[in-house]
């Protein structure tokens, strides 16, 4: 018989149910060019339908004795939607982004309610205290802390705007909202933290776990929360995990259910790591097969085989995440760096494959492929402090 005291690792589906300063950002965005407010109402559409929507439901949940055994709205109060916490906390991210960047518009008031509905004092008081709780260090790490980071910074730049062209009636929620949230974005930063300087190894595979992109997400957060002490730290850790790294196989991408490029994504970590006159030698060392005739064929286009599978259809979050990626180590190199020209049009190439795909016909891609489809077109990746290194 099974010894009820021993912990069991529940990994299962339903199918029923601050310590630093609060400074302004480097940059805070009044528009975003690449998005109309069609295209923001479509991924906006997506979030608000799985927000509160807490069936079907993948639960990573590590249970201690029978007391454990909730259903996702108990234990996760704020986020229990979208199928998986990752999901819920950047379909939440996504809310506050295009309702900041589209006040306006018909899905704002929406977004909006959402927000203010799991936004609570007492939600995420509940959030914390789960992942504080034992057992749970590795819960969500590194992805889903690095997307409370960026939900974040989000509602600290939301609350930076002394208005919107809306007015200001609605900055007082967004302070509020951002109160709310700030234990939960303290205690994820003190979990990454404390895990950063043990990590002897980079992640570097094309799902959750990877490094890279959420050392990204991460930093962007510190240097738009002013946090100057973690933003060193991650600057040092990615310098320690990858600054030596040469000759990427790029060629062997994407695994079969990849939704990130293992070599894009450090790429696109150390552009913000490295000054321009750094990185591009890196980057020649790193991904030496980067032509320099502007062509695309270079990195073929992901392709999917069936939206329906959970798995497969990673591939389509595959081709938005290169799209911003290559946009991002394009930004890294010095102007005239003959590369740039091939790095954006793959991107674009990416970017015309994957944006029709974002349809929300399957829930296995609707929970979540809005948020990247956001990312990439409000380019978000793109708007963080420049990098601190040398070079």
């Amino acid at each position: 018989m099974r010894d009820r005291t021993l912990p069991v690792v529940l990994v299962f589906a339903f199918v029923v149910p601050s310590p630093w300063a609060r400074a302004a950002p480097a940059r805070v965005e009044s528009a975003a060019p690449d998005l109309d407010a069609a295209a923001a109402g479509r991924f906006a559409k997506l979030a608000l339908a799985c927000a509160h929507q807490e069936y079907p439901n993948k639960v990573s949940h590590v249970l201690s004795g029978d007391g454990d055994a909730s259903p996702p709205r108990v234990l996760h109060p704020a986020f229990y939607g979208c199928y998986d916490w990752h999901s819920s906390v950047h379909g939440h991210w996504l809310l506050a982004r295009l309702a900041r960047l589209h006040p306006e518009a018909p899905f704002a008031a929406p977004a909006r309610a959402a927000l203010a509905e799991s936004l609570t004092p007492e939600r995420v008081a509940a959030e914390v205290a789960y992942l504080k709780a034992p057992g749970r260090t590795s819960f969500e790490r590194p992805y889903g802390l690095a997307w409370v980071l960026q939900l974040a910074v989000e509602l600290r730049e939301w609350e930076a705007m002394e208005t919107d062209s809306a007015g200001d009636a609605f900055m007082p929620q967004v302070h509020a909202w951002s109160a709310a949230l700030a234990p939960l974005e303290s205690a994820s930063r003190e979990q990454l933290a404390t895990w950063l300087p043990k990590l002897a190894y980079p992640i570097r595979i094309g799902e959750h776990d990877q490094t890279a992109f959420s050392f990204g997400l991460a930093l962007d957060w510190a240097r738009g929360a002013g946090d100057a002490t973690f933003a060193a730290l991650v600057e040092t850790t990615a310098r320690r995990l990858y600054a030596s790294d040469r000759a990427c196989p790029l060629a062997y991408e994407p695994s079969g259910q990849d939704f990130l490029s293992p070599c894009l994504a450090e790429a696109d970590l150390m552009r913000r790591v490295l000054a321009p006159a750094e990185f591009a030698p890196w980057l020649e060392a790193f991904l030496p097969l980067v032509p320099r005739d502007g062509s695309a064929a270079w990195l073929p286009v992901g392709v999917v085989t069936d939206r329906a599978d959970p798995k497969l259809a990673h591939l389509d979050g595959l081709n938005l995440s290169r799209a911003w990626m290559l946009e991002g180590i394009a930004s890294g190199l010095p102007a005239n760096d003959a590369r740039r020209g091939s790095l954006l049009s793959a991107a674009a190439a990416h970017r015309e494959a994957a944006l029709p795909q974002v349809t929300g016909e399957h829930y296995e891609g609707g929970h979540w492929l809005g948020s990247f489809a956001t990312y990439l077109v409000t380019r978000r990746g793109l708007a963080s402090a420049a990098p601190t290194g040398p070079g």
